[in-house]
């Protein structure tokens, strides 16, 4: 047999964690690395959260399945911590930013084809360089062939603008059209926030035109940049949103946030999800939304991300032909390159045990634990400082 047993879609490197400490992993030959890609922003309390990790081993011994026939105590109560903390009014858990995204979609274009809707509406606007997922559902939401490949013919339903340009996202408007789906701030494709004007733009158009605006908040929703979700900082609020990664801290969990009328269509056996919103989900969820749902943790994680940002934009003037800036939100940081990303990111994980994200756009995603402070952050340049000297962008 020459395939591996486990398929091999993961280009995986020779790091092998399998212990964490606060905001290290170990790996099993013992060596020590700093995790400031925080398992691509979901290990937000780190790895040794007494908090999370005690809620779930204290769920775990009390009830961890029951399926969605029975009334849900557990996801009740998170739903419900949701709700009083964001723009919805209710809440459907999944296992994973896609299914939430997935989720997303659907509730969308249900809005439309409910019996007070108008049935011709079924496409949503996307925009260029977005990550929503590996469904065939997301994949076909993203402009991106790479993802493609392999996988054809793509879903219809899907038309793609420009990101950040609102005038390309007029353009495709018809009477086809049923919203827009958009990263308020891009993960994957580089760490790029959208534009106020941007944004805001969106909204006025949805509210003109009885669209519906969904989020996807997968990477960057649950503290990550200093509001408990990105749509915070603009100013406005979606009608749906897909949530995960953060929201179990490391336990698998995900949720598509909605008012009241964006899911209208959304009734009895329209979804559903064996495993979404299990008991010992919800447990992760809530000792997750117990840590950062406060003013005083939010305050901290802006105050850390910009005092990270200062001293990054700092560095890179110590090496003009290697780094062009830095952006994103909290911290939700990305480090732009004047070289590909990717070869940088394998000789800080390789030679100076620093993980890091690469990213599309020549980007290199900076996205520790949220509990990370001063320690870490010097831990960090120090990595980063040791690591740009002594690589050489043409070996």
């Amino acid at each position: 047999m020459s395939i591996s047993p486990l398929m091999p879609v993961y280009p995986r490197c020779g790091v092998r964690p399998v212990k964490g400490e606060h905001c290290h992993l170990i790996d099993e030959d013992g060596t020590r690395y700093l995790d400031f890609a925080s398992g691509i922003a979901v290990n937000l309390l780190g790895h040794s959260h007494k908090g999370l990790i005690g809620a779930i081993q204290k769920q775990a011994e009390t009830l961890m399945h029951v399926s969605n026939l029975y009334g849900s105590p557990q996801g009740e109560e998170l739903a419900q911590r949701l709700v009083d903390k964001t723009f919805a009014d209710t809440v459907f858990f999944t296992n994973s930013g896609a299914e939430a995204v997935e989720c997303a979609i659907k509730t969308a274009r249900a809005y439309h084809q409910h019996e007070d809707g108008d049935s011709n509406r079924t496409e949503l606007i996307t925009f260029t360089n977005a990550f929503h997922g590996r469904t065939m559902a997301t994949i076909s939401a993203s402009n991106q062939e790479k993802m493609h490949k392999g996988f054809y013919p793509m879903l219809a339903g899907f038309q793609y603008a420009e990101f950040d340009n609102l005038d390309s996202a007029k353009a495709l408007l018809s009477d086809k059209t049923a919203g827009f789906l958009v990263e308020p701030i891009q993960g994957e494709g580089g760490i790029r926030p959208a534009s106020d004007a941007f944004i805001q733009g969106l909204k006025a158009l949805c509210e003109e035109h009885d669209l519906m605006l969904v989020f996807d908040e997968v990477q960057c929703g649950v503290a990550r940049t200093g509001k408990l979700y990105a749509y915070e900082h603009y100013g406005v609020e979606p009608d749906i949103m897909a949530s995960a990664k953060g929201l179990g801290g490391g336990f698998p969990v995900g949720a598509c946030l909605a008012t009241e009328k964006a899911a209208r269509g959304m009734g009895f056996g329209t979804h559903g999800s064996t495993y979404g919103g299990n008991p010992l989900a919800m447990a992760a969820g809530v000792a997750v939304m117990d840590a950062v749902a406060n003013d005083e943790f939010l305050a901290e994680v802006t105050e850390k991300g910009e005092r990270l940002r200062s001293r990054l934009e700092q560095f890179i003037g110590n090496y003009p032909d290697l780094f062009d800036f830095v952006r994103g939100k909290g911290l939700m940081l990305g480090l732009r390159m004047k070289v590909e990303s990717r070869p940088f990111f394998v000789h800080l994980r390789d030679n100076h045990q620093l993980l890091t994200v690469a990213a599309g756009d020549q980007t290199l995603r900076v996205l520790p634990p949220l509990v990370a402070d001063d320690a870490e952050f010097d831990e960090f340049m120090e990595k980063l400082s040791a690591g740009a000297a002594s690589f050489d962008p043409g070996a």
